[in-house]
């Protein structure tokens, strides 16, 4: 029987405020000598409840054992959300090293066998192993979620369709995970082509209009049998039924703390646009999929090395622009808002410094045990004022 409620739903986001922010980071857990994936997720778990209870509260499972999620929690706005998360990674870190486990921060892990990997015990991650067999077993992939706040279900899911576009945009700035299965995968973004392209219901969703769209399809899902829990609807962004926001899912997980940070006010920033546009008045007709998929295809393989088409003039730009391109777009938010970022540092993303680290013949493990050695050295950091 499905355990969602759509009249309640609508209640959540009635309630919700308007750019309220929760961020979520996913970390591989290592073996401190190999870098190997190490399933010890339910070990700094139960540690956490003895030790640091509120840690506890903000530690989540995504799937397999060797994985661990961070979350904020609700954030009045993006500065207090990225306080709470600087505590709780501090506080996480801290927890991983008294146990002599490493955290690693890269979209994939490089060399990993997924075969190996134990799903954790639950009764949703149960599910999911049941219902998607090899899909779920591939799944070794780490993320950065973003929340915003939204009031209103039916302007959520405007802001949803709104987002679309800028999906590949943001995907190629945090492209992070070039390795995969002990090599260069030819990609920026492997974790992309292993999670996005494999899960059902997954990727740049449909351009629904409104909430009543939206419902009829959920409707049909639960009617058909097709899921039972909202979120086996797996898109790049949605509106979450539980907490009443947009969740921009498309991102890899970051190397560095100030990358996670910069990514996440950019996000927060374009969702902030997509909602004072809508409020404006200013609808427009949505972008077709199949133009969508061409982006995306562009930020999974060459990253912020390759070049996006801009649909408006239908020419080309370098992908190194994306940021800049989304800064002034977002410019009115942002000064409406009192949305005050930090700003991307324009240097390499994750994807291009592990590129540019394989082509200057380091091995693999070096290039990693440097990619680990930078997350240790960012996000264990005192919390800043």
């Amino acid at each position: 029987m499905s355990t969602i409620d759509l009249d309640r739903a609508v209640e959540i986001f009635a309630a919700s405020s308007d750019l309220t922010v929760g961020i979520e980071e996913e970390f591989s857990i290592l073996d401190p000598q190999t870098l190997d994936l190490a399933p010890r997720f339910e070990e700094l778990r139960d540690a956490a409840a003895l030790v640091d209870p509120l840690l506890h509260e903000h530690i989540t499972g995504e799937l397999i054992s060797s994985e661990i999620e961070i979350i904020s929690g609700v954030g009045d706005d993006l500065s207090d959300a990225l306080r709470r998360q600087r505590e709780r990674r501090r506080a996480l870190f801290a927890l991983a090293g008294s146990r002599a486990a490493e955290l690693g921060a890269t979209g994939t892990h490089p060399w990993a066998d997924y075969r190996e990997q134990p799903v954790i015990d639950t009764e949703h991650y149960r599910r999911v192993e049941e219902g998607l067999k090899y899909v779920a077993w591939r799944n070794n992939t780490f993320s950065l979620h973003v929340h915003v706040g939204v009031r209103d279900i039916d302007r959520a899911v405007r802001v949803c369709d709104r987002m679309r576009p800028l999906l590949p945009l943001l995907l190629a700035v945090s492209a992070n995970s070039p390795l995969l299965d002990g090599r260069l995968a030819g990609l920026h973004s492997a974790r992309t082509q292993t999670f996005t392209r494999s899960f059902p219901r997954c990727g740049v969703p449909h351009a629904f209009g409104g909430w009543t769209a939206f419902r009829r399809y959920l409707e049909l899902l639960i009617a058909t049998h097709s899921i039972i829990e909202f979120t086996q609807v797996w898109w790049s962004v949605r509106p979450h039924l539980s907490y009443g926001t947009v969740e921009v899912r498309i991102c890899d997980v970051q190397a560095t703390a100030p990358e996670s940070e910069a990514l996440a006010g950019l996000i927060v920033a374009c969702v902030a646009q997509a909602l004072l546009e809508l409020d404006d008045g200013d609808r427009g007709e949505p972008l077709s999929g199949y133009l969508i998929e061409e982006n995306m295809w562009r930020a999974i393989r060459y990253g912020l090395d390759g070049r996006m088409i801009d649909f408006t003039t239908g020419e080309e730009y370098p992908s190194v622009e994306i940021v800049e391109r989304l800064l002034a777009w977002s410019a009115p938010a942002r000064a409406t808002y009192r949305l005050e970022l930090e700003q991307p540092s324009g240097e390499p993303n994750g994807a291009q410094r592990q590129r540019a680290m394989i082509e200057t013949g380091i091995s693999i493990r070096k290039a990693f045990e440097s990619c680990v050695r930078e997350t240790r050295a960012t996000y264990s950091e005192e919390v800043r004022a």
